[in-house]
């Protein structure tokens, strides 16, 4: 019989994981799944003899049940799955990723240093992951926000139909509307000599809606029930989809095409999973082929 995917949250006890845990703990039962609680844990000191082991491998025992009390105390989740592993917990959560529904994970900007490590673990896993990551930036951040706070969906052109498909279910599971920021808006040009004659902005612009609504068809018809506002950048993408950030409960974006190929998200998904004033998520562009080395944290 083959296991239900699930939804996958690493927890360490820590303020931020718990805001992770609480999210991973919601979108389980908005989407009937199981929930697997994971910790990884390893010896900090160099050769340790195995009395000392035991001793913090129980710890990190005992920080896992918690995590799994926690989620159901607060849930009315049936499976809630624990996975103790001795190691890399980015490389861990990258291999759970791969049976996974969703994989959420937590992380803090609390200083230059906390932001160097925990981000860059939180980055390694959304680059390489085999399934949607939603990232907790922060322990006052979580699903449920004052007031009806929209998805916001970043998208240009060459955007995979996966993370479309993504931000409207998760529009269409929290009944909450839908912003769709499109990135596709023509940017100024710089007068030069040979300069070629110039494109009209308006009418350019009035071609990238057309294409985007032609785009989202589909979704409207399958989401039906989603309130769509379509919204094109008059910014750079990056600080649009940050401004739109402070407003809205979640922000969706792709890992980019090179993701698979580099193990590392572009410049503007790295921008936004690390200074993002909203939960973000963070879903795959194509599959990944190759494994490099996860970051210590």
């Amino acid at each position: 019989m083959t296991r239900q995917r699930g939804i996958v949250v690493g927890y360490d006890g820590s303020d931020f994981s718990l805001r992770a845990l609480e999210w991973a703990t919601e979108e389980a039962e908005l989407r009937g799944l199981p929930l697997t609680v994971t910790y990884a844990w390893r010896w900090p000191y160099g050769k340790a003899d195995g009395e000392a082991r035991l001793h913090l491998g129980k710890a990190a025992e005992h920080v896992l049940f918690h995590g799994v009390k926690c989620a159901r105390a607060h849930s009315a989740i049936v499976e809630v799955v624990t996975d103790l592993h001795e190691g890399s917990a980015a490389q861990r959560l990258v291999e759970l990723s791969a049976d996974a529904e969703l994989l959420v994970v937590g992380a803090h900007d609390r200083g230059m240093a906390a932001r160097f490590v925990i981000g860059s673990v939180a980055v390694f896993v959304a680059a390489r992951a085999r399934s949607p990551v939603v990232i907790v930036r922060e322990a006052g951040q979580g699903p449920v926000l004052p007031g009806p706070r929209p998805v916001v969906l970043g998208v240009k052109d060459t955007t995979a139909d996966a993370v479309l498909d993504f931000a409207f279910q998760e529009a269409a599971l929290r009944r909450l509307p839908l912003w769709v920021v499109h990135a596709g808006h023509p940017r100024p040009m710089a007068w030069g000599i040979a300069m070629a004659h110039a494109p009209d902005l308006e009418d350019s612009a009035r071609a990238c809606r057309e294409r985007m609504e032609e785009r989202l068809t589909p979704w409207r018809q399958k989401y039906a029930e989603v309130h769509l506002e379509v919204r094109s950048a008059t910014t750079a993408p990056r600080d649009a989809l940050l401004a739109a950030s402070a407003e809205v409960g979640l922000l969706v974006v792709g890992t980019g095409r090179t993701a698979s190929r580099t193990g590392h998200l572009g410049a503007i998904t790295g921008a936004l999973v690390r200074h993002a004033s909203c939960p973000v998520a963070v879903v795959p562009s194509q599959e990944h082929d190759s494994s490099p080395t996860p970051p210590t944290g």
